[in-house]
């Protein structure tokens, strides 16, 4: 039977946390991480984000960390490493109320690989996001009718019309271009002069 691991009802100071696989790991109730370091070793369906804060803390992740949905988690002045696909960041207005209760906010993906990732109802202006070969849609509900209209490299209007079908409050949706250009039937080069000619494309 697997174990499950529950960090709730406290808060912890400068102190280097492992979630190593096999166990579930349950983030909250009312978890505080305060200048801590969070190593994710855990796959994505194991993490169970419930409520609470991470302040200045580093959150490293060690494999691949995929479809997490951090909502519930405020996160403020936090640094973001390794590879993320799938993820979300930010509060969810359109889901259950523990989803209403995170945030984002000063935080730095810069270091981060993103493929997939959606940001929701945060200021984008600041938060540090990966520079090329991730490129990111600033505004991608604004923007989804013009860039439907665009001509784009292989099967990369895929993504395009999945824009226009993320929740209000997507404030912006990051990808890995050399993910994108393998599964999509296209370069790395290609899909560059497609999105350095359209707007609202962040690279």
């Amino acid at each position: 039977m697997t174990p499950n691991i529950h960090h709730e009802k406290r808060e912890v100071i400068g102190e280097r946390l492992e979630l190593t696989k096999g166990p579930i790991y349950w983030l909250g109730p009312d978890l505080t991480l305060r200048d801590c370091t969070l190593v994710i070793s855990a796959a994505g369906r194991s993490l169970v984000p419930m409520s609470g804060q991470f302040i200045n803390c580093t959150i490293q992740a060690k494999g691949e960390l995929k479809t997490v949905r951090w909502a519930p988690i405020s996160f403020s002045r936090c640094q973001f490493k390794g590879r993320f696909t799938g993820n979300d960041f930010g509060f969810r207005a359109d889901l259950f109320d523990r989803e209403k209760a995170g945030g984002l906010e000063e935080c730095d993906f810069s270091e981060a690989r993103l493929n997939g990732c959606r940001f929701f109802n945060c200021d984008m202006k600041t938060i540090r996001l990966p520079l090329w070969p991730c490129f990111s849609f600033l505004e991608p509900l604004g923007h989804a009718a013009e860039l439907g209209r665009r001509e784009w490299p292989g099967q990369f209007g895929i993504i395009i019309e999945g824009l226009a079908k993320n929740p209000a409050g997507t404030v912006a949706e990051t990808w890995h271009a050399p993910t994108v250009a393998e599964k999509m039937d296209t370069t790395v080069e290609e899909l560059r002069a497609a999105l350095e000619a359209a707007p609202g494309i962040f690279m």
